[in-house]
């Protein structure tokens, strides 16, 4: 069993590894078509934009299998029952993160979002191959 103390901790822990992937996404979402028309090379970089668009795929086939993103689920899970009042910073980023809207506008959100992305893969092609490496 899990330290009562423990757990809000490790939710916490949780929401920002969370924030994290979310600004990773969308910094994706909005980089790659900006970065292929000003020619920065980190949209182009193979390794990078496979990770991007995995991490949009599992977030999409979740929704799709009518199921909340599984750090969604470990964060519930790990504040419990937790009766002390949320604080205010964290409360703010539960909101901005978690909307009181049905599931199915989540789950057409994120394919239509998985789809941009998939489409940027063509628009914006990774590099074939990795450059070689000057020594």
């Amino acid at each position: 069993m899990l330290n009562p103390s423990v757990g809000p901790i490790l939710a916490t822990a949780v929401l920002i590894a969370h924030l994290a992937v979310i600004a990773f996404n969308l910094f994706g979402l909005i980089a790659i078509p900006l970065g292929g028309y000003l020619g920065w090379g980190l949209v182009r970089v193979r390794w990078w934009r496979l990770v991007h668009l995995g991490l949009l795929a599992v977030v999409a086939l979740q929704a799709l299998a009518g199921r909340a993103c599984f750090l969604t689920i470990l964060q519930g899970a790990l504040n419990g029952a937790d009766t002390r009042p949320t604080p205010l910073i964290i409360g703010f980023v539960n909101r901005m993160i978690f909307w009181p809207l049905p599931l199915w506008v989540f789950t057409a959100l994120y394919v239509v979002v998985w789809v941009y992305a998939l489409a940027l893969w063509w628009i914006v092609p990774p590099e074939r191959r990795l450059s070689p490496r000057a020594y």
